[in-house]
């Protein structure tokens, strides 16, 4: 009797599992800059600020690595983007200035917004900054440079817990560019009292994390890699210890990815889906989404770019409360894209399930 029900709860459960499949609805597809202050502009992020507003930001200057990139933002609201304004720069006395890199926005469940930089020479050599705002970003904190030993998120969104802490997904790149590792960062729910957990990273040359969130305290890291795919480590204790890294069956030609987790449980990724070419550039003329219910089979769900080539990378997501997922990306290094879908699992009849 008990072998019985157990073959007609695989049964129905594999019915259940072939009767959905993933869709995704394009809501807008716009550039968030209508004439650039600058000539180039890279590594965007973006966070939610409450109903229907939205701030993005990315570094930008002359170009990727010149000592006037600095850090810029840009506010939502009423359906459209306002004008950019820059917030951080990596002057450091009259005489001596760094460039900017890769900003992380965040909001705290308590509505404390953090925006996280790097400051230096070029990856190898930088430092974490941070400012923050009590007021949607009408106004920051000081510069504050991370506390020892931390970074800070490298390039994605970090997570908080049910229990307040927030997890942040980092790497460092070793000063002779053959070493990548990615490790893990963690603080209260204020951003304070930090510390740092090492992952193995065996032989895989990997950086900038993303982290996807799964039930019973297991959470998932996707990380780029220069292996061609997408590498995975999995934690089973909310990130205390972490798995080995292994390979997953998404490509990646050595480019920037991220990742969320839906409302509806799905987990969704923005990636490249090449392989890495010849040039640093090759690799990135096309940008999908990819859905999945378990982090292990992946489905891709939308082309945001599928151009024969281009510079189309470094994307960004989110879901706001209304369930819209927000995506921004670099569009050829002279504009930021901005991207709304809607991403459901649906049943064969075309019920949202």
């Amino acid at each position: 009797m008990k072998r019985n029900l157990l073959f007609v709860i695989l049964l129905f459960l594999s019915t259940y599992t072939k009767a959905q499949y993933i869709s995704a609805q394009l809501d807008k597809r716009v550039m968030i800059l209508d004439h650039p202050p600058f000539a180039s502009c890279h590594a965007s992020t973006i966070t939610g600020l409450g109903k229907d507003k939205l701030m993005a930001a990315w570094f930008a200057g002359t170009h990727e690595g010149a000592t006037d990139v600095s850090i810029w933002t840009a506010l939502y609201e009423n359906g459209k983007w306002a004008a950019p304004k820059q917030v951080a720069n990596g002057v450091i006395n009259d005489s001596l200035r760094y460039p900017c890199w890769n900003p992380v926005l965040f909001k705290t469940k308590a509505g404390k917004l953090f925006l996280f930089y790097k400051v230096g020479p070029n990856p190898r050599e930088w430092w974490g900054m941070m400012v923050t705002s009590g007021n949607n970003g009408k106004t920051w904190s000081a510069p504050e440079k991370m506390p020892e030993g931390m970074l800070g998120p490298i390039k994605n969104k970090p997570v908080q817990l049910k229990n307040g802490d927030i997890l942040y997904p980092s790497s460092t790149e070793s000063k002779d560019e053959k070493t990548w590792h990615i490790h893990l960062e963690r603080s209260d729910r204020n951003g304070r009292n930090w510390s740092r957990t090492l992952i193995a990273n065996d032989t895989f040359s990997v950086i900038q994390p993303s982290i996807l969130l799964y039930p019973h305290d297991s959470l998932q890291m996707l990380c780029r890699s220069r292996q061609n795919c997408v590498v995975q480590t999995w934690s089973k204790d909310n990130g205390v210890t972490w798995g080995p890294l292994s390979l997953t069956a998404l490509p990646n030609p050595n480019s920037g990815t991220d990742a969320v987790t839906l409302q509806n449980g799905l987990k969704v990724i923005v990636y490249n889906p090449l392989t890495a070419g010849q040039q640093w550039w090759e690799g990135r003329s096309k940008l999908f989404v990819a859905a999945s219910t378990d982090g292990i089979h992946w489905q891709d769900v939308f082309a945001l770019e599928n151009e024969p080539k281009g510079e189309y990378s470094y994307p960004a997501i989110i879901q706001t409360e209304d369930g819209a997922v927000h995506i921004t990306y670099t569009a050829e290094r002279k504009n930021i894209r901005h991207v709304v879908l809607f991403i459901n699992r649906k049943g064969e009849d075309g019920s949202v399930l």
